[in-house]
């Protein structure tokens, strides 16, 4: 039986927040890795997560169909995990999400090679949302060059080095109030980090279904409001959760997409949290969940205070309500 140090897999955007737990799960498994990223020298922290030589970085960008082409060269699997949350200049929505998610499908397709694409829940071609309609418009694209991929939807991603609950919890160190736009009924289901890596590497095992789509969730559904009450319980905060009309939302995201760190807000993301960010009822009835690969999900109850300690007032030893 051929071993997995056989299989060589491109990982494009392997050096962010998911791509790095992707790659761990891959080292794991004994594959080859190599990590397509726009900058190869910011890659180098992920050289520790194998063994000798077995994680390579390349230089490749979507927005350029060659260098991907030269990045899937001898390739036996493309994962495709790049995604922005903001644009910046080149870097759209459609270039990144969209025409990029197609050109490294097609790549795929013509090196023989399967893929799995990582999308999001709420990906919609009729969504309000520029980022959502990218989302979507990258799947159909990824089916169309390659109708065997597999496409990977996860909600909301937490765990250490997130964007989610890091970005609140410094919230609630900066500012005694916490708006909750929309009045924070918008239920997502959260998703450990680590397990979406898993789902990743169980589908490049071939545990998936090709040309399925999955949608990945964690164990509990939660309104913004309950995560928000979570994330200060966590970290020993007491602050005012305000409630902010969708309508202001959007008037102050004007201003505030060019704020920095935590205080960005853009109107596509305040479009974007006027719909619910949760695991259809369609996908557990056909098993395309984290349940259906064999993996028990784990809640940010259980996750989140082994790394949102840090922002407790007195740090790691702080008793709470001490």
């Amino acid at each position: 039986m051929a071993s997995n140090l056989d299989t060589l897999v491109t990982v494009f955007g392997g050096s962010g927040f998911l791509g790095r737990n992707v790659v761990r799960a891959l080292c794991k498994r004994d594959y080859r890795i190599r990590v397509a990223v726009r900058r190869p020298e910011l890659a180098v922290h992920l050289q520790p997560a194998g063994k000798v030589g077995q994680i390579h970085s390349v230089q490749a960008n979507l927005r350029y169909p060659g260098s991907v082409e030269a990045a899937m060269r001898d390739s036996h699997v493309a994962i495709n995990l790049v995604g922005i949350l903001t644009e910046s200049g080149a870097q759209t929505f459609e270039a990144v999400q969209g025409n990029g998610a197609e050109t490294v499908a097609k790549a795929a397709s013509a090196a023989g090679a399967r893929m799995v694409h990582v999308s999001a829940i709420g990906a919609d071609e009729n969504s309000p949302s520029r980022y959502a309609r990218a989302k979507a418009a990258g799947e159909k694209a990824v089916l169309a060059a390659l109708p065997s991929a597999t496409i990977l939807r996860p909600s909301v991603l937490f765990g250490p080095e997130d964007e989610f609950t890091n970005r609140f919890a410094t919230l609630a160190q900066l500012s005694p109030v916490l708006p909750l736009i929309g009045g924070g009924e918008m239920k997502l289901q959260p998703a450990y980090v680590g397990d979406v890596a898993t789902a990743v590497a169980d589908a490049v095992d071939g545990k998936a279904k090709p040309g399925a789509v999955y949608e990945l969730g964690g164990p509990e559904v939660l309104t913004m409001r309950e995560i928000m009450k979570i994330i200060l319980d966590i970290t020993d905060r007491n602050r005012m959760l305000v409630s902010l009309p969708f309508g202001l939302a959007k008037l102050q995201s004007l201003l505030l997409q060019f704020a920095p760190g935590p205080f960005k807000l853009t109107p596509d993301q305040v479009a974007l949290l006027r719909f619910d960010n949760v695991v259809s009822d369609a996908a557990k009835a056909q098993g395309l969940t984290l349940e259906g690969l064999g993996i028990a999900p784990d809640s940010i109850e259980a996750i989140a205070p082994q790394y949102l300690w840090r922002f407790r007032p007195a740090g790691q030893f702080q008793r709470n309500n001490a």
